[in-house]
């Protein structure tokens, strides 16, 4: 089952042990194929390097770098074109939305409403982490 994990739900997954993190669990263990792009990771590099993540890095014994070099190595890379026409008011969810089209992914997991209210997008889900674990489970 591949997936474009949105960067919100990678760092909750990366960082608590929660929903998210139950579907990191299923990337680790090869029944989900994480998909990224150069624009995602970027984004997920700028987004843990923000202050507020300090306490919870340091509780978890986990650094920047460990968590960026997991991803990338869990992660198949594809840089997509952009899509045609921008869909969403925010950009950064329609690099979200051209990795899923580029990738002939099965779903896109986000906890961004502008981007759940997609579902589906182009015949390709657009799930909830709670709604994309039921689904990876139920496969199994």
């Amino acid at each position: 089952m591949r997936a474009v994990i949105d960067t919100n739900v990678l760092m909750s997954g990366l960082l608590w042990r929660n929903t998210p993190h139950a579907l990191l669990e299923q990337v680790r263990n090869g029944t989900v194929m994480l998909i990224s792009s150069p624009a995602l990771l970027a984004e997920l590099a700028r987004v843990i390097d923000r202050p507020k993540f300090d306490v919870i890095l340091l509780r978890t014994n986990t650094s920047r770098t460990q968590a960026l070099a997991e991803v990338r190595q869990l992660a198949e890379v594809i840089d997509p074109p952009p899509l045609a026409q921008p869909v969403c008011r925010d950009k950064d969810d329609d690099a979200v939305l051209a990795l899923a089209l580029a990738a002939q992914a099965d779903m896109v997991i986000s906890g961004d409403d502008d981007l759940l209210c997609l579902h589906p997008f182009e015949g390709i889900p657009v799930l909830t982490p709670a709604q994309a674990l039921q689904r990876v489970l139920e496969s199994r």
